[in-house]
């Protein structure tokens, strides 16, 4: 019914841009609330029709985990879609980005889609690294959400303990994990900055948060949401440059002179639901109330030691051995 709700005024808010009127009055102080979740696109299969088709019968509720990867990465797709099916997630694809990937998913029966061919995305697809094979999801992901899902986009690196789906707010174009390692860093804090030689100004207030992860958000099919893909795709063609750190900026960078900031809604993902490894090792392991948590996921995103890391995960949150996270260092040292 909320959802209905949130609907329905958004309808009535677009049906009057443009108008002198205003189309609210303001409740009593402490009451007024406004508008959180912008309206879902109007799908557009002439945009892929077979891609829609895929996603018509792999899909829930318009929904579902998309990965994309390369042969360079085999070992821990397996991993990760194992994962994925014995958590009983139904709704997942990956996205083949050569004819390997392609045969070894149709091989393991996992729901696999491989793109029509793109001179400017095979080169990198099949030959890339981990950051430049990460770039292309957010061309790749575009069509999706033209087609009108959501989307859970997922590394490879993620290890699944319990289903993504039932730990969702939805009620933001992009909701994300987060880099950060406890509730300052992850939400938000005033951090101050302290300059000596301004005096009595010394101190200056400043609003921080550490980033969101590139490599696991749940975007829905809005306009903000296909704007941000655009941007980002845009300037990791044009730049050298992270595509986490371009999907960052794009994010939280304001509007100001020569600069019209992204208008789209955000949420930060609670960190021990969905969790990176920063938060698993140097924290939770070592906690025995945490440790008795299960996560919806891990991701391995802080460790180079990918593949070893995830096997760890899943003898100490699916097998129940105690030790198994003990014999790795807290970082990569």
């Amino acid at each position: 019914m909320r959802r209905q709700i949130n609907e329905l005024s958004m309808k009535l808010q677009l049906a009057g841009q443009g108008k002198d009127e205003t189309l609210y009055k303001p409740g009593p102080f402490g009451t007024v609330k406004a508008l959180r979740t912008n309206p879902t696109v109007m799908p557009d299969e002439s945009v892929n029709p077979r891609l829609a088709k895929i996603l018509e019968e792999v899909a829930v509720k318009k929904e579902l985990i998309v990965a994309l990867a390369n042969s360079n990465v085999r070992e821990m797709l397996e991993v990760w879609f194992t994962n994925i099916k014995r958590v009983g997630i139904p709704n997942f694809l990956v996205v083949a980005l050569d004819d390997n990937i392609e045969s070894f998913c149709k091989s393991k029966g996992v729901p696999v889609y491989r793109r029509d061919p793109d001179e400017g995305i095979d080169n990198i697809a099949k030959t890339g690294g981990n950051h430049a094979v990460s770039g292309l999801k957010f061309r790749v992901l575009r069509e999706f959400l033209q087609l009108g899902y959501s989307i859970l986009l997922s590394d490879i690196d993620i290890i699944f303990l319990r289903n993504p789906f039932d730990h969702l707010y939805r009620d933001s174009d992009v909701e994300s994990m987060s880099d950060g390692h406890n509730n300052m860093t992850a939400y938000g804090f005033n951090d101050v900055f302290d300059e000596p030689s301004m005096g009595w100004a010394r101190y200056a207030h400043t609003m921080r948060i550490w980033v969101y992860n590139s490599g696991f958000f749940y975007i829905r099919p809005t306009i903000p949401s296909i704007e941000l893909l655009d941007r980002v795709a845009y300037r990791l063609s044009h730049e050298k440059a992270w595509d986490q750190a371009v999907f960052n900026e794009e994010l939280f960078f304001p509007s100001h002179p020569g600069y019209e900031g992204l208008h789209a809604s955000r949420r930060t993902m609670d960190i021990y639901l969905f969790m990176n490894s920063k938060v698993l090792f140097k924290t939770v392991r070592k906690d025995a109330q945490l440790k008795k948590l299960k996560p919806v996921i891990v991701h391995l995103n802080y460790h180079p030691d990918k593949l070893d890391r995830m096997k760890a995960v899943i003898e100490f949150y699916v097998n129940g051995k105690q030790d198994a996270l003990q014999r790795f260092p807290d970082g990569s040292e």
